[in-house]
């Protein structure tokens, strides 16, 4: 049985995050997905919009992920072993970085391939979040 992983905040769940899954489900028998804890998410800097519970459940009841579980650290190989992973899925915004080379040779010498995917154009949660504090704006001002 491969299986494979993957891992995101998965915030404002979008096109982009389904289509990862779809991918990922398709080159392995049971996909399982890590998702960003509240607390790692403030660690990078940033802050979910949605709560952690919410977002994990979102993603458990998508037909393509066969487990959800929480990610607590940046750990990926580690995680890849535990759950017998022999597949880490990414996105290829990553690829030919040098942090991710390195990742790559680590990886290969625990026999867990790296997949990299291409990102959803013009979608992200970022992009989604922008869109929505311009429309909160326009609706504020509106008002007045």
């Amino acid at each position: 049985m491969i299986i494979g992983y993957t891992t995101g905040v998965y915030d404002l769940f979008h096109i982009g995050h389904l289509n990862l899954f779809k991918n990922a489900k398709g080159l392995c028998d049971k996909l399982v997905v890590g998702v960003t804890v509240d607390e790692l998410v403030e660690y990078k800097g940033k802050r979910a919009m949605i709560p952690f519970e919410d977002r994990i459940e979102l993603v458990r009841a998508c037909k393509y992920v066969d487990a959800a579980v929480p990610q607590y650290n940046m750990d990926k190989l580690t995680a890849c072993k535990k759950l017998g992973a022999s597949i880490l899925f990414v996105g290829d915004d990553w690829y030919g970085t040098e942090k991710w080379q390195s990742y790559e040779r680590e990886f290969n010498k625990e026999g867990i391939r790296i997949v990299y995917f291409p990102y959803t154009k013009g979608i992200s949660s970022t992009k989604i979040t922008e869109a929505l504090k311009s429309l909160r704006k326009a609706d504020l001002s509106e008002v007045k």
